[in-house]
C-alpha cells in the first residue's frame, strides 16, 4: 500500500495484507462480512481480531439484518520495525487458527451462533496467544 494511501503514521505498519488473508482462508473468505485494517494507536498487544456478529435483537425488538450476521476480521497495526517478524508469526500460527475458528463458527450449534463472540490474537515479546473474549 502506498505511503500516501496507507492512513498510518510512518512508524506503524499492518503485519498482514489482504493477499495473506485471502490465501489462508480460501473458500472461507466468502463467510467474512468485513475485513478492516485498524488505524490508530490503541490496540496494545492485539495484532489480529475476529468477531462473530449474531442475529440477536438490539434496540427493543429490532434485530440485526441477516446480511450483517457472520465473521468480521480486524488487522491491527504494529511498529514498522517489528512488521516482518510479526507477519511471519501470524502467517505460521494465527492465520491457520483463524481459519479453524471460522470453520468452527460455521459449524457451531444454534446456541453459539445466537451469541456475539470475539477472538483476539495478542503478541507479547514474540509470544503469540489467542482466546475468545466474549
Amino acid at each position: 500500500m502506498s505511503a500516501r494511501n496507507r492512513r498510518l503514521p510512518r512508524h506503524r505498519a499492518w503485519p498482514l495484507t489482504t493477499t495473506d488473508i485471502n490465501g489462508c482462508l480460501g473458500p472461507y473468505l466468502s463467510r467474512v462480512k468485513d475485513l478492516q485494517f485498524v488505524t490508530g494507536q490503541g490496540s496494545g498487544t492485539i495484532v489480529l481480531g475476529a468477531q462473530w456478529l449474531a442475529p440477536n435483537p438490539r434496540n427493543y425488538g429490532r434485530g440485526v439484518h441477516p446480511d450483517m450476521v457472520g465473521v468480521y476480521i480486524d488487522v491491527h497495526p504494529v511498529d514498522a520495525t517489528e512488521r516482518a517478524a510479526t507477519r511471519a508469526v501470524l502467517q505460521e500460527h494465527a492465520l491457520p487458527q483463524l481459519r479453524e475458528w471460522i470453520t468452527q463458527a460455521i459449524a457451531a450449534d444454534e446456541t453459539w451462533q445466537l451469541t456475539d463472540h470475539q477472538h483476539y490474537w495478542r503478541l507479547t515479546d514474540g509470544h503469540l496467544t489467542h482466546r475468545d473474549e466474549s
